[in-house]
């Protein structure tokens, strides 16, 4: 990794090349993104377990686009998703996902035994689960979660409560099934080889090297203990992953703390942030971070995350700090916004925020209505 003393940024400044990096506006050295793979390939992984908020992290990144044009992209398996990291459903690129389970997955599956233990279950019963679910999905199977339930249950396997959901996990864990586009509102499972077949086999330090450039260029410039955090490795595996990346990466100080960033970012220009965003939820903006200081006012933590359980609400960004969060209410004929300010927006701010919930409208394809408390 190339390194520079003399390179220090600015809280602002580096606010600035995070939106980019995450493509929330204009890349200085990179072409735009033009597809869902695109998206998900330049993330590496973007969180995904609530599948509304992973739908829009991608819509927003893709001017234009929507639902069902996202939704068709994942059924063209131009990604996928599973539990690569922190037990947690994200997207990926779908030829990646088994380098990514081996490589960032093995300490979930390792910890594992207590939670099997809690329930009641053994790792037989677990890695059984795991061979009838390969069984009854070969051959281009495709289930929902509900039917994959009923074929463990039809072979002796108890799935009630939360046992169903751990062996689902489980076996998606192991890079037996992967989570396929949903047909309705049903998540749906399938066999990772059968939809995603021709899976990339870096090495070690190949897939640590292609998980550091992918996390820093879409996240940075960040520490490294935030790229440990959010992949689930080792302080030494992070720090060998950032090695490995080689002159790609380049370490500079923001505010006095040691940070790094894709290489190209250090000619690119200090831009002011002046967007305003409706972001969903679960989006990378917030998530690929522990201190978040730069984007979110730690006395509106409570907002974002209410209770601190790691449910986060959807965000309105303005010059790159949250100012708000919205919900949303479906009906056949339109989409109800509703606006709960954090600081005080003006008219003009206000008719911005409306049009950036309006994107979010027809990427719905349905008219909305605004509300604000």
């Amino acid at each position: 990794m190339a390194t520079t003393g003399s390179t220090m940024l600015t809280g602002a400044e580096a606010l600035a090349l995070r939106m980019s990096s995450l493509r929330l506006r204009p890349h200085p050295t990179a072409d735009p993104l033009a597809t869902v793979a695109e998206v998900v390939e330049w993330f590496g992984a973007m969180q995904a377990q609530d599948m509304a908020s992973g739908m829009w992290s991608l819509g927003v990144r893709l001017p234009g686009s929507t639902h069902t044009d996202v939704h068709a992209a994942l059924e063209r398996r131009e990604a996928l998703r599973t539990w690569p990291m922190r037990g947690t459903i994200h997207l990926v690129p779908s030829r990646d996902a088994r380098w990514m389970l081996e490589l960032t997955g093995v300490r979930t599956l390792a910890g594992a035994a207590r939670r099997r233990e809690f329930l009641g279950l053994s790792e037989a019963d677990a890695d059984r689960a795991a061979d009838v679910l390969g069984e009854v999905l070969a051959g281009g199977g495709r289930l929902t979660r509900a039917e994959c339930v009923t074929a463990l249950v039809k072979a002796g396997i108890d799935g009630a409560g939360q046992r169903a959901y751990h062996l689902l996990w489980y076996a998606a864990q192991r890079g037996v099934t992967c989570i396929a586009p949903n047909v309705g509102t049903e998540q749906t499972f399938a066999l990772l080889d059968e939809w995603a077949p021709g899976q990339r086999q870096p090495d070690r330090d190949e897939a640590l090297a292609t998980l550091a450039l992918r996390y820093f260029r879409s996240h940075g410039p960040t520490t490294r203990q935030d790229f440990a955090g959010w992949t689930g490795l080792t302080a030494t595996d992070a720090k060998r992953a950032i090695a490995a990346a080689g002159d790609t990466l380049t370490t500079v100080r923001v505010d006095g703390v040691e940070a790094v960033l894709p290489t190209p970012l250090l000619d690119a220009p200090r831009t002011t942030v002046d967007d305003v965003l409706a972001l969903p939820g679960f989006d990378e903006y917030l998530l690929g971070y522990k201190d978040r200081t730069l984007m979110l006012d730690p006395e509106h933590k409570a907002a974002i995350i209410p209770g601190g359980n790691g449910v986060f609400q959807p965000t309105v960004v303005v010059g790159g700090r949250v100012v708000g969060t919205w919900k949303r209410s479906l009906a056949k004929t339109r989409v109800t916004l509703a606006v709960q300010p954090l600081a005080d927006l003006d008219p003009a701010r206000r008719t911005q925020v409306e049009q950036a919930l309006g994107r979010y409208a027809d990427f719905l394809a349905l008219p909305p209505h605004v509300t604000w408390s």
